[in-house]
């Protein structure tokens, strides 16, 4: 497994047109943000459908990193073209670290977010308030168009909420606080300045600009 990616930050003249990636996934809510965190950077950001590519790739992996490399190597065996890929759950200490990688088929493989919810919910009934610590966790895989793979993962800590907040975001956004909001009360522009996918996303696009330094 490739080591995940680590580096200072840095500052540089960007050069060149729009960079088009194909994103790993024809989730239309992961597709807006990841869009909108990284059309600052002029990179655009297309779904694997609209690309032609309409598969659906199996995640057997056994952390977040090796999941988003098995969809975006996936994509670029197919495509050889540059590739984004992500795979990101939810980690709660109560429940000892799930749903975790299974964060999506935590309450079965069509569940709705509000099944997934009402499950968390659930299972956390009799947690008191010190015990209900959780975070975010994504990883992005980026595969250039040389094959070569970059992995950067983030984080995000808050806490579980006892019911429901909010009507933005999607997945377990609703009860995902993080400090005094809960990720479905924020809109967008707010969450991705400190979601675990918006700081994942900034990294890469940083290394983007650290590649093309004169």
């Amino acid at each position: 497994m490739e080591k995940i990616v680590d580096f200072q930050i840095k500052n540089m003249n960007k050069k060149g047109g729009t960079m088009e990636i194909i994103l790993a996934s024809n989730n239309k809510n992961k597709l807006k943000e990841i869009t909108n965190i990284l059309k600052p950077f002029d990179i655009k950001v297309i779904s694997q459908e609209s690309a032609g590519f309409d598969i659906d790739v199996e995640e057997t992996g056994t952390t977040f990193a090796e999941n988003a490399v098995l969809k975006a190597e996936a994509i670029y065996h197919l495509s050889k073209k540059p590739v984004i890929s992500d795979d990101s759950g939810l980690e709660i200490d109560y429940l000892h670290g799930e749903p975790g990688i299974y964060s999506k088929r935590y309450a079965g493989a069509n569940a709705t977010n509000q099944d997934r919810i009402n499950k968390i919910l659930n299972l956390m009934e009799n947690a008191k308030e010190e015990e209900r610590t959780a975070r975010f966790v994504c990883a992005v895989c980026y595969i250039d168009e040389k094959g070569e793979k970059h992995l950067f993962q983030e984080t995000c800590e808050g806490t579980i909420l006892k019911e429901p907040r909010g009507e933005n975001g999607f997945g377990y956004d609703p009860i995902f606080l993080y400090k005094d909001r809960t990720f479905a009360q924020m809109n967008g522009q707010e969450k991705d300045k400190v979601s675990h996918r918006g700081k994942a996303l900034r990294r890469m696009a940083e290394y983007f600009k650290g590649e093309n330094k004169n």
